[in-house]
């Protein structure tokens, strides 16, 4: 029970701290990727900020045996390259470029009442059940790295 409350409690900060930084906003994300026309810098510092919390996080982490809330850490998945991951990668930002959403501030802003928003977060659990739905779905996501 604990773990589901800190994870709420994680969830629900997570989102807040989406909507202060307007990163629900699909314009001003779309502002910020648009570096080559009316670029709008400021999601930057967003970014600029969080990169030295979430490395502090990860450093205090570090020197610990296991997690407060759970028996142990989970396994770190294979560091490799792999077309799985490149091809994800692409559709991700493609997905990120023309929207202006990610998963993250997509679901915070179903809030907002937007039908637009609705639509596109449907549309991406359609296109994570049928991810799953693949005969190979599996074996992709949980592919062991290549051996070198």
């Amino acid at each position: 029970m604990r773990q589901i409350i800190a994870a709420l409690a994680a969830g629900a900060l997570f989102g807040v701290g989406l909507v202060v930084a307007q990163m629900t906003d699909p314009l001003k994300v779309l502002g910020f990727l648009d570096v080559l026309g009316d670029w709008d810098p400021s999601l930057a510092f967003v970014m600029g900020t969080a990169i030295p919390v979430t490395a502090l996080g990860v450093a205090l982490g570090r020197r610990r045996e296991r997690p407060l809330l759970a028996p142990q850490f989970a396994k770190r998945p294979g560091k490799a390259i792999d077309s799985a991951l490149v091809i994800g990668a692409v559709l991700f930002g493609a997905g990120w470029g023309i929207v202006g959403y990610c998963p993250g501030p997509a679901m915070a802003s179903l809030g907002n009442g937007s039908w637009q928003t609705a639509v596109f977060v449907l549309a991406m659990l359609t296109g994570m059940a049928a991810f799953r739905l693949l005969p190979n779905a599996a074996a992709i996501s949980r592919a062991p790295p290549p051996t070198p």
